[in-house]
């Protein structure tokens, strides 16, 4: 590969073989950030979720500490 690019201008390794690549691959790309962000936009609301539970059941449990019938 590197005898492939050795002849070449710079600017042919640096700018136009990655737009090429953009170009080809660019929706595949997309594809995996959108996927990647909704995961951890999903992982961030399930965090909050468990966290906020965890909460309210602690508050509750110290509220009432007195009652032992559960």
């Amino acid at each position: 590969m590197q005898e492939i690019f050795a002849g070449l201008p710079w600017w042919v390794k640096w700018i136009a073989v990655p737009i090429i690549a953009l170009f080809v691959f660019g929706s595949l790309i997309a594809t995996v950030v959108t996927i990647v962000i909704g995961l951890l936009f999903k992982l961030l609301i399930f965090v909050a979720l468990v966290g906020g539970l965890i909460y309210i059941v602690r508050k509750f449990m110290s509220g009432s500490s007195s009652r032992s019938d559960w």
